[in-house]
């Protein structure tokens, strides 16, 4: 899955957008708009994005993971490491111990992320202030290319962005 981003000037153009894209065959759950003014999304009847488009959540229990898991591990050849209890833990401890941290890193940092705002919304920040809409559509890689010309063809006012390489299947 890709990441396509668009900014929109304004509600009724985003309505468009997205009918065309439900035409497209594109599903709703994979149409997500951050704005300024999240009331207007609800009354224009929009795809809101959430709290994990809209912070640094996945980056971080991927990091979370990553981090946790090598502490782990290396937690894990400390304790076989002992003499005399070492040789009764056996291999299982280093992978137990390092998916306990794997798990705890995700858990932790995970915690931190849902609270930080996006790093890659920063730099729409400005237009989102300023009443421009960014609209994320996640669709398959082959599909890129299509998605953005039916945008470009159709609603030139619509500044594409560019697009993020990897989307998580889980958001």
């Amino acid at each position: 899955m890709r990441r396509l981003y668009f900014l929109i000037p304004n509600i009724d153009s985003a309505k468009t957008i997205v009918d065309e894209l439900l035409l497209a065959r594109i599903e709703q759950r994979h149409i997500h708009i951050a704005a300024a003014d999240h009331h207007a999304l609800l009354e224009a009847n929009l795809p809101e994005a959430n709290l994990l488009q809209e912070s640094d959540f996945i980056p971080a229990v991927e990091r979370g993971i990553a981090i946790g898991g090598a502490t782990g591990i290396l937690a894990g050849i400390v304790a076989i490491a002992i003499p005399g209890v070492g040789l009764a833990l056996g291999g299982g401890a280093i992978l137990g111990i390092g998916l306990a941290g794997a798990g705890v890193g995700a858990w932790l940092s995970g915690m931190i992320g849902i609270s930080v705002p996006s790093s890659r919304l920063k730099e729409f920040e400005k237009a989102i202030d300023g009443g421009s809409l960014l609209m994320m559509v996640d669709i398959p890689k082959p599909r890129v290319d299509e998605i953005s010309e039916l945008v470009r063809k159709h609603h030139p006012e619509a500044e594409i962005e560019g697009t993020e390489p990897v989307i998580p299947a889980f958001p």
